[in-house]
């Protein structure tokens, strides 16, 4: 994905031409397979290609004669083109999802079920990660690399409210907060949150204790009325009463130009969010690339805030003729030399092991501390209705514009989303 779309997720494209896969090895995909097809990003093809074909070749020599052949794609028209293409015997070999996407697929079955225990680093899985590529107990995909979320502030802003510190605690942030916002008066946005974010408002509810949804007996059941969600609810309304001062019906899409127009003092969202705001051709300012700083959110249960975790998957189409060989080239790629490699293009690891390297370096250490405490969404049947129909959104807008009661948002939310949350 593109840098600022490592973490943002549900996001799709994907192009058409293909070449027929089939060999008469069937899945087994042994010595005499002839081609494998993999599918992935523009950003592997822009950003990282000799790890492609370090990937590449090593599947090589182990099959000598194979070819294998890529196809790159962008994100925005992913999903149909592929939906295309898994409908007839033309499917590639291997495909890169964003990691949200995947629960719509693995529910209609379109990726063949992986031994996990047959990749890499598997076991130290980053939870979020993993909880994207599982459904009903079985694992469909293997996590490629992951996106986090971070707070940037303005240093210049915070000093000149006297600020000191940098807040390490929830009540040490909004004690800076308020003296910002005293500061630059009602204008200005302390924090500049937008309220339709449901990533940082469901980042409430879980710090809370709460959650979107529980499983109960094989069923889903929307858990937004919940004391702890609600709780978790309220803080983020407060956010949004105290800091928020701008337009309470906007999402987060374009939050990173805002926040270059130089009214906003603090962010918290995707880590490429800050730097892409200091862009010159972002910011308007001319002040935000030396004065930004980018630091683990509190959250008001007294830890780091959980953070959604985005990212991309590598799955293998239950229609590839060769699913095992498929998967010797995807832990060729997401294995320890991939990971290595990745990191070092300023992406978080699949797994826990690495990323407990990049805490020691203080160039990555704050997005590697905040993506240790992480959720992700629930892997229900129906879940794709619920983000399509913005379930969540239209909830905060209500509670952020005052339209109704935390309680009484949380409520009719649970309502919705139970309708469609168990269909298929």
């Amino acid at each position: 994905m593109k840098r600022k779309l490592v973490a943002a997720i549900g996001i799709a494209g994907m192009m058409v031409s293909i070449a027929a896969c089939g060999d008469s090895d069937g899945k087994s995909g042994g010595s005499d397979a002839k081609e494998l097809t993999v599918w992935l990003t523009v950003d592997a093809q822009n950003n990282w290609p000799a790890l492609v074909k370090a990937a590449d070749d090593a599947v090589i020599k182990k099959h000598p004669g194979l070819k294998i052949k890529h196809e790159y794609y962008g994100w925005p028209d992913k999903n149909t083109k592929l939906d295309a293409v898994l409908a007839t015997d033309k499917a590639p070999d291997v495909v890169e999802m964003g990691n949200s996407e995947m629960l719509g697929y693995m529910v209609k079955g379109a990726f063949a079920p992986v031994d996990a225990a047959k990749f890499d680093n598997s076991a130290q899985w980053l939870d979020g990660l993993k909880t994207s590529v599982t459904y009903e107990g079985k694992t469909y995909g293997v996590p490629y690399y992951a996106g986090g979320r971070v707070a940037t502030w303005r240093k210049d802003v915070a000093a000149a409210a006297g600020v000191k510190a940098t807040p390490t605690t929830y009540k040490e942030l909004t004690a800076a907060l308020d003296k910002i916002q005293k500061k630059e008066g009602d204008k200005f946005n302390a924090w500049y949150q937008p309220t339709r974010d449901w990533y940082a408002a469901m980042s409430f509810v879980y710090d809370a204790g709460g959650s979107i949804a529980k499983e109960e007996g094989g069923q889903w059941k929307a858990n937004l009325s919940s004391a702890e969600s609600l709780k978790g609810l309220t803080a983020f309304k407060k956010v949004i009463d105290d800091y928020m001062h701008g337009d309470k019906t906007k999402d987060e899409s374009d939050r990173y130009i805002v926040y270059g127009q130089g009214k906003s003092g603090m962010i918290f969202g995707a880590a490429w969010e800050g730097a892409t705001s200091a862009d010159p051709k972002n910011d308007k300012t001319g002040k935000l690339k030396d004065n930004l700083e980018s630091f683990v959110m509190p959250g008001p249960s007294g830890k780091s805030i959980p953070v959604f975790l985005g990212g991309s998957d590598l799955a293998v189409p239950v229609k590839s003729t060769k699913q095992d060989l498929a998967a010797e080239w995807i832990n060729a790629l997401t294995g320890p030399q991939g990971q290595k490699g990745l990191m070092a293009k300023g992406n978080l690891p699949n797994n826990k092991t690495d990323l407990a390297t990049l805490k020691k370096d203080p160039a990555t250490e704050v997005p590697a501390t905040a993506a240790e405490s992480n959720w992700f969404v629930p892997m229900a049947p129906g879940w794709g209705q619920v983000e399509k129909a913005q379930i969540l959104q239209t909830m905060l807008q209500e509670i952020g514009t005052g339209k109704k009661s935390v309680e009484a948002a949380a409520k009719d939310a649970d309502t919705a989303i139970d309708k469609v949350i168990n269909t298929k």
